[in-house]
């Protein structure tokens, strides 16, 4: 048996949570709390259920249309060594993976964690920062608020700058 991680659920065949047709894992425990959260049952960190990542690698592996993984939350953050081992088995079949966090960037750059940087390196993009009701935009791609960011972490961590998506631009042309 491979790490556990504490999962709220899964969504085998996603395409409103990143690029394409996508396999979502949405953890369980938040420590944001965000008032008007789409997923507030995913708060509770003694909620939830505990998953084998080699199971949940095995049913990635079952879907040959998958062109990626999402990890949302609850906090991905909040569980970030099962994930950065998962996410190295995710890319390894050549899918690409998008991370959902309450955080932003700089935030979890100022942590110096081992594991947080290791799920950073394993990102190719990332959505951050807390959902904001007062600046929810329904006209946003994949995500709720105007502050969160689309982060290409590929081209972010190239250049050593935000480098932001054009997920809009793309999205509606």
């Amino acid at each position: 048996m491979g790490s556990k991680l504490k999962i709220c659920g899964i969504e085998p065949e996603s395409i409103v949570d990143g690029r394409g047709f996508r396999y979502v894992v949405f953890t369980q425990g938040c420590p944001h709390r965000c008032p008007g959260c789409h997923n507030p049952q995913s708060h509770d960190f003694n909620g939830g259920r505990w998953a084998d990542i080699d199971d949940l690698f095995a049913e990635i592996c079952e879907n040959p249309l998958l062109k990626g993984v999402t990890f949302s939350g609850g906090e991905p953050f909040s569980q970030p060594k099962p994930l950065a081992e998962l996410a190295g088995r995710i890319h390894e079949r050549k899918l690409d993976l998008t991370v959902f966090t309450g955080y932003t960037y700089e935030e979890l750059c100022a942590r110096h964690d081992p594991d947080t940087d290791a799920l950073l390196r394993e990102t190719d993009v990332l959505i951050d920062g807390p959902f904001l009701r007062e600046q929810r935009d329904l006209t946003l791609v994949f995500r709720g608020s105007r502050n969160q960011r689309v982060i290409d972490m590929k081209r972010t961590r190239e250049t050593g700058a935000i480098v932001l998506d054009e997920v809009e631009k793309e999205a509606f042309s």
